[in-house]
């Protein structure tokens, strides 16, 4: 059963080696991603499982090994209580396994990445399916809003986004399963949202929990809508 998770983008840019020279900048965004993370390792879980799109899908039950090589910085990370380091992570989880090493984590761990394109009914039902792994499941859902917010963003400006973001910071902020279940395949790829399938598998194992939500961060550097919200 899900008793806790925690909801964070997974820009590269959240590892200070990566951002270098801006990584002040984004702070605030490092301080609520690691107190969202450290509640689901203080909620009393057995098994934690991180969450993030991915080009393909994936599970990782026997560890992990990703890297920042491909950054210029020569940082590497593994998922924890893993005993080996596995294929090699999504780049999304491989934020992931910093967060959660940044935490001091030591749960067993597993991982999971889900195609952007995949559908709301078959991510629901993944969602359902890991919070069945153990009587008390954490979740790290990794993912972003739309990055069409300014016209310096990755995706240009498009007048969608603000609106787009605004409904999915009210959902992750009050854990309105529906709201997340709802959200469009195709209106979110065309703004470059990457927390969508995440946020879709996380509804579905949140079902019947009841759990509370708080929204800790709602920002947009660079033109990027971030969301950081822990459940429980």
């Amino acid at each position: 059963m899900l008793v806790a998770a925690a909801i964070c983008p997974c820009p590269p840019l959240l590892v200070p080696e990566v951002a270098q020279g801006a990584a002040p900048e984004l702070d605030g965004l490092r301080e609520a991603c690691g107190e969202a993370v450290r509640a689901v390792l203080e909620a009393g879980v057995e098994l934690v499982v991180v969450v993030g799109a991915g080009p393909s899908g994936g599970v990782w039950t026997e560890g992990g090994a990703g890297t920042f090589r491909g950054y210029g910085v020569p940082l590497d990370v593994r998922l924890p209580s893993g005993g080996v380091d596995g294929p090699e992570l999504a780049p999304s989880l491989t934020v992931g396994a910093w967060l959660l090493e940044q935490a001091g984590a030591a749960l067993p761990t597993h991982a999971c990445a889900v195609p952007a394109d995949a559908s709301p009914a078959r991510l629901l039902g993944l969602g359902e399916g890991l919070a069945e792994l153990a009587d008390r499941v954490g979740l790290l859902v990794l993912g972003g809003g739309s990055a069409c917010r300014t016209v310096k963003a990755p995706g240009y400006l498009d007048e969608r986004a603000e609106a787009y973001d605004a409904a999915a910071a009210q959902a992750l902020a009050t854990a309105d399963l529906d709201a997340l279940a709802a959200l469009d395949p195709v209106l979110s790829a065309e703004l470059l949202a990457d927390g969508r399938a995440p946020w879709q598998v996380l509804a579905g194992a949140a079902r019947g929990t009841g759990l509370k939500a708080r929204l800790s961060y709602d920002e947009a550097p660079y033109g990027v809508g971030y969301f950081v919200a822990a459940w429980s």
